[in-house]
């Protein structure tokens, strides 16, 4: 069978340049099994498939998968597959936005714009905390190869997606990280974690940060441009104090290290609700015989 697909890159305006998810535009009938099969062909950090929704709030419903495991949610699926939605005709936006229905519940996603000049911003879903321990901390440091900021203590944050957060002290510092990925896939197995993602600041006077996310345990040694990494560091830095209290908007830049040019808009109100936004571009269209 031929079904409809597209690979679209998140959080760039320009081919090539941002975060790829293959995108198959209809997902009925395929197995569980038949999913993951795509899923780890495509070899991209995600792969989904749309399908009609189950609750009558949403547009559509969305399944995620990375190269080993089905995901509850992920942020550069989320906007690159709302893309393909809304450019393949499959679903309008309503009062501005989308309504993606995935495995932690409904997600709005707003859509501003049309057509190349699109972006669109997706509502992070609630999120826990949880403080890394001391021992777990060093465990960080060895796997990074580098010290990390201990004032605001690292943490586990999940928003359906997993992520260990640290900041380090530079951005220089996150550039030239080589992280030993064999024992990160270990620690984030114990630990019940998607992957590491470290950020830092780009001065004292913005609030705007480069960042990078490794995620080896699911078969991604490094996340060109990471969504839910993104605003899992934005409910971290909220919750460390790292943000004004008032809210604030600033951006993230991610993927230089792998040759890309990520752009990642993020809001963060005084309720600490966090939006992570973007533009997207398709890059591949066509078919797939699945």
């Amino acid at each position: 069978m031929s079904r409809a697909f597209k690979v679209v890159d998140a959080f760039s305006a320009k081919p090539l340049l941002g975060n790829p998810v293959a995108v198959v535009l209809d997902g009925s009938g395929l197995t569980d099994a038949e999913m993951q099969a795509i899923a780890s062909w495509t070899n991209l950090s995600e792969t989904t498939f749309v399908l009609p929704p189950t609750n009558p709030n949403a547009s559509y419903l969305l399944r995620i998968f990375n190269p080993s495991a089905e995901m509850p949610f992920a942020g550069h699926p989320t906007l690159g597959s709302a893309h393909a939605v809304l450019e393949a005709g499959i679903a309008t936006p309503k009062d501005g936005k989308l309504i993606q229905e995935c495995g932690v519940g409904l997600v709005d996603v707003a859509v501003n714009g049309d057509g190349p000049d699109r972006i669109l911003t997706l509502s992070l879903p609630p999120a826990t905390l949880t403080s890394l321990t001391g021992e777990e901390i060093d465990e960080v440091e060895a796997i990074l190869r580098h010290p990390i900021m201990r004032d605001a203590t690292p943490a586990i944050i999940n928003v359906g997606a997993v992520w260990i957060i640290a900041q380090l002290a530079s951005v220089d510092a996150v550039l030239g990280l080589e992280p030993d990925l064999i024992r990160s896939a270990q620690f984030e197995k114990r630990k019940g974690a998607t992957g590491i993602t470290v950020f830092a600041g780009r001065s004292d006077s913005t609030p705007d940060i480069e960042v990078r996310t490794f995620a080896p345990s699911c078969g991604v040694s490094e996340d060109p441009v990471c969504g839910s990494g993104n605003g899992s560091v934005a409910v971290f830095r909220a919750s460390r104090g790292l943000l004004p209290a008032s809210g604030v908007n600033y951006k993230a830049e991610q993927g230089r290290r792998v040759g890309r040019d990520g752009k990642i808009s993020v809001t963060v109100d005084a309720q600490g609700q966090v939006q992570v936004g973007g533009a997207c571009v398709t890059t591949v269209d066509g078919f797939i015989a699945a």
